[in-house]
C-alpha cells in the first residue's frame, strides 16, 4: 500500500471514530436528561386549529404548549391577509402551560395567528397558525 493512500485511510478511520464518538455523546447527554428533547415549547393543541376554518366576528383563541411557558413575557398577533397586525391583550393564565385571548370584530378572511412564547427552560419560540373566518 503507497504511504499516501496509507494516511488516508488512517485520517477515514481517526474520521469516523470521531463521528461515533460524538454520536455516542450526544445519546449518553439524553439519555442523562432525556427532558433536552423537550427544550423548546411546542402547541400541542389550539383554537383556532392550524389551517382551520371558525365563526366569527368573535373568537376565544387557546393555546396549549408541551411545557410551561412565562405568560407575562409571552406575546399573541393576529395577522389580516392585507398585512395588517394587532397585539392580542392576553386574558390571566389559567394553567402554567396555556395561552388565551378574546377577538372581537373579526371580518371574514385568512388570517395568521402569531404566538411567541418563553418556556420553562429559558428559550424564546415563535409560530404562526393559520386560520379562516366565516360570519354566518
Amino acid at each position: 500500500m503507497p504511504i499516501a493512500e496509507s494516511k488516508a485511510s488512517r485520517l477515514l478511520v481517526t474520521a469516523r471514530q470521531r463521528r461515533f464518538l460524538h454520536a455516542l455523546l450526544i445519546a449518553a447527554i439524553l439519555w442523562v436528561n432525556p427532558g433536552l428533547v423537550w427544550a423548546h415549547a411546542i402547541v400541542v393543541e389550539s383554537t383556532p386549529k392550524m389551517n382551520g376554518v371558525v365563526t366569527g366576528p368573535m373568537l376565544e383563541i387557546k393555546l396549549r404548549f408541551n411545557s410551561r411557558i412565562d405568560g407575562s413575557r409571552s406575546k399573541l398577533m393576529l395577522i389580516s391577509a392585507d398585512g395588517i397586525s394587532r397585539s392580542l391583550n392576553l386574558s390571566q393564565q389559567k394553567s402554567p402551560d396555556s395561552l388565551a385571548a378574546e377577538v372581537t370584530n373579526l371580518n371574514p378572511g385568512k388570517y395568521q395567528l402569531h404566538w411567541q412564547v418563553l418556556a420553562s427552560d429559558g428559550h424564546i419560540t415563535q409560530g404562526n397558525i393559520p386560520f379562516s373566518v366565516v360570519i354566518p
